[in-house]
C-alpha cells in the first residue's frame, strides 16, 4: 500500500465491481515452473484478476559486464553464450563482429556466409523453444516433446562446428576455428529436407487450434506506440506491427545478399508473437538454403594472427607460432583505443555490444544491450487486468530468458 501507483489503483478499484471483496498477494516466482526462469512477480489480486504487478530481478545476476573488464577479448566469448543460451552462436558471433569493428578487420565472404548459417540455425532453435513452451502453457505438451527432437538435430550441427551443444563458444575473432566438415554439410542438407514437414505438423497442432487461439488471442497485448516507448525490438516489436529487423535496417555479415521477408503482426498479443516466430522460422530456412547453395570458397578466418590460434603442429615447431599462441592464451594482445557499438538480430531482438577500449588488454567498459531486460519492463502493464493463466502464457510468449535478463 506504500507504493503510490498501487494505492491509486486500489482506490479506483474500490469503486468498481469486485470479485470477492478481498485482495490477495501472490508471488509468481522466483522459483516456479511457470516463470521458466529465476525472477519474481509480486501480484496484487482480487480473486483471479491481477490488479498490480511488481517485478524483482537480480536473482542470478553474474556481473558479466564487470567481469569483462578483467578478461581479454577472446575470453569474453564464453560470457556471451551464457546470456541467451537458447541461441548462443548469435551472441558469440555478435561479440566477435564488435571486436572486429574496433580492430577494423574485414572477414572473408565465406566467413560471413558461415556465420549467417549458424545464426539462422540458432534463431530456429530459439524460436522452437519459445513457441513449444507457449504451447505447453496452454496445455499442449505434444508439440514441445515433438519439436525438441529437431532442436537436438541443430545441436548436433553445433557439435560438428565447435564441439559443444548449449554454451557453444563458437567461432573466433576473425572467423571460425575450423572449416565446416563434410558431416556438417550432410546434417544441414538433411535438416533442410526433413524439418519443413515436421514443422508444418507442429503448426497444424496449434496455429488454427480453437483452444490455443482462445487462450492466446488478446492475451498480453501491447500497442506499437507502447512497445516503441519501452524500447521493444525483435519478434515482440514486430508482433505489435512495427517492421524493424536489424538484419535489414543495418545489414551485417552479408545479410543484404539474401532474399527473405520480415513477418509483422498487428495486435501485439500472445498469438501474434507466436505467429511471428512461426513465420520467422520459415524465413530462416530460406536464408540457410540460400547460404548453403551459394557458400563461397576461400579461407574460414581473416588474417589476424594476434587473435587466431595457430595450428598446434606449428606451435610445436615454429617460434613465431609459439609466440602468438602464448600471447593469445595469456591475453597479451592490446587493441586500439576507441568506442564502438555493434548490434545483431538476436533471437529476442536487438542484441548490442557497446565497447569502450583504452588500448589495453581488456575492455575499459563493455555494456550488453540485452533485449530481454528491456521488454520485460513492460510485463506488469501487459498483464494488469488479466488473470493468472493469461499472465503465464504472456510471459512465455515474450521469451524472457533469465540468463539474458540478469547478465
Amino acid at each position: 500500500m506504500k507504493d503510490n501507483a498501487l494505492s491509486n489503483i486500489l482506490t479506483q478499484y474500490e469503486t468498481k465491481e469486485q470479485i470477492d471483496g478481498q485482495l490477495y498477494t501472490l508471488n509468481l516466482g522466483p522459483t516456479h515452473p511457470a516463470t521458466h526462469g529465476i525472477f519474481q512477480n509480486i501480484l496484487t489480486m482480487d480473486g483471479e484478476k491481477i490488479l498490480h504487478s511488481e517485478q524483482t530481478v537480480g536473482y542470478i545476476h553474474r556481473a558479466f559486464e564487470k567481469i569483462s573488464e578483467r578478461r581479454n577479448f577472446t575470453q569474453i566469448t564464453t560470457l556471451t553464450d551464457r546470456m541467451n543460451y537458447c541461441s548462443s552462436p548469435i551472441n558469440n558471433i555478435g561479440w566477435h563482429m564488435t571486436v572486429e569493428k574496433l580492430l577494423g578487420v574485414e572477414v572473408p565472404k565465406r566467413v560471413q556466409y558461415m556465420r549467417v548459417i549458424m545464426m539462422e540455425l540458432a534463431r530456429i532453435a530459439d524460436h522452437l523453444v519459445c513457441n513449444a513452451v507457449t504451447g505447453v502453457d496452454t496445455g499442449a505438451l505434444t508439440g514441445f516433446t515433438y519439436m525438441f527432437q529437431d532442436r537436438e538435430k541443430i545441436y548436433d550441427m553445433y557439435e560438428q562446428v565447435c564441439g559443444a551443444r548449449l554454451t557453444t563458444n563458437m567461432g573466433r575473432i576473425g572467423g571460425f576455428e575450423r572449416d565446416f566438415t563434410p558431416k556438417f554439410h550432410e546434417l544441414v542438407r538433411d535438416f533442410l529436407k526433413t524439418f519443413p514437414a515436421r514443422f508444418k505438423e507442429f503448426g497444424d497442432l496449434l496455429e488454427r487450434n480453437r483452444i490455443f487461439m482462445d487462450r492466446t488471442i488478446g492475451a498480453g497485448s501491447i500497442s506499437a506506440e507502447r512497445a516503441l516507448s519501452y524500447g521493444f525490438t525483435g519478434p515482440n516489436l514486430r508482433a505489435a506491427g512495427v517492421d524493424y529487423d536489424v538484419r535489414v535496417a543495418s545489414p551485417y555479415s552479408s545479410y543484404e545478399d539474401f532474399d527473405f521477408n520480415i513477418p509483422v503482426g498487428t495486435s501485439g498479443d500472445t498469438y501474434d508473437r507466436f505467429m511471428v516466430r512461426q513465420s520467422e522460422i520459415w524465413e530462416s530456412l530460406k536464408i540457410i538454403q540460400q547460404a548453403m547453395d551459394r557458400l563461397p570458397d576461400g579461407p574460414f578466418h581473416a588474417d589476424v594472427p594476434e587473435f587466431y590460434l595457430p595450428e598446434k603442429a606449428d606451435v610445436y615447431t615454429k617460434m613465431e607460432a609459439l609466440i602468438y599462441h602464448f600471447k593469445i592464451v595469456m591475453g597479451e594482445t592490446e587493441v586500439p583505443k576507441g568506442e564502438v557499438y555493434h548490434a545483431v538480430e538476436g533471437g529476442n531482438g536487438e542484441l548490442g555490444f557497446y565497447l569502450v577500449s583504452d588500448g589495453g588488454r581488456s575492455p575499459y567498459r563493455l555494456h550488453f544491450r540485452r533485449p530481454c531486460f528491456i521488454y520485460y519492463q513492460a510485463y506488469p502493464e501487459m498483464i494488469t487486468g488479466s488473470v493468472i493463466s493469461d499472465a503465464v502464457v504472456t510471459l512465455s510468449s515474450l521469451n524472457v530468458i533469465a540468463g539474458e535478463l540478469d547478465a
